[in-house]
């Protein structure tokens, strides 16, 4: 990202409910959610939980959303600073709404979370 930039939007309460869901995390880890936040690095998701997010995203937003694709365009830096902005940014749709964090658990395919 170009630091001259502004701040990142705050993160979407949808992608929130993705996160929280693919991560398999009690709720209070959405405070650890924020746009700065490295997936990698800062929110620990591992390839698995990356998998599952990819899944629910594209259940949710369709091909546009493609994390995957959008992770297979980066070098190996790159993944390692992906933000969560990144991903706002990237793969959601403006003014898309996708789950609630009711459907986004009950969609959610289970993985094992750890340390969260």
């Amino acid at each position: 990202m170009d630091r001259t930039e502004s701040l990142p939007a705050p993160v979407r309460p949808d992608l929130v409910a993705l996160l929280l869901s693919a991560a398999e995390a009690p709720p209070d880890w959405a405070r650890t959610i924020t746009p700065q936040a490295r997936l990698d690095a800062d929110l620990a998701l591992d390839e698995c939980e990356l998998a599952t997010l990819g899944s629910l995203l594209l259940e949710c937003y369709g091909p546009v959303a493609d994390l995957a694709a959008l992770r297979g365009r980066l070098d190996l830096e790159q993944l390692a600073e992906l933000t969560v902005a990144d991903l706002q940014r990237e793969l959601l749709p403006p003014g898309a709404t996708g789950p609630g964090p009711a459907t986004a658990t009950a969609t959610a395919v289970t993985v094992g979370g750890a340390d969260r």
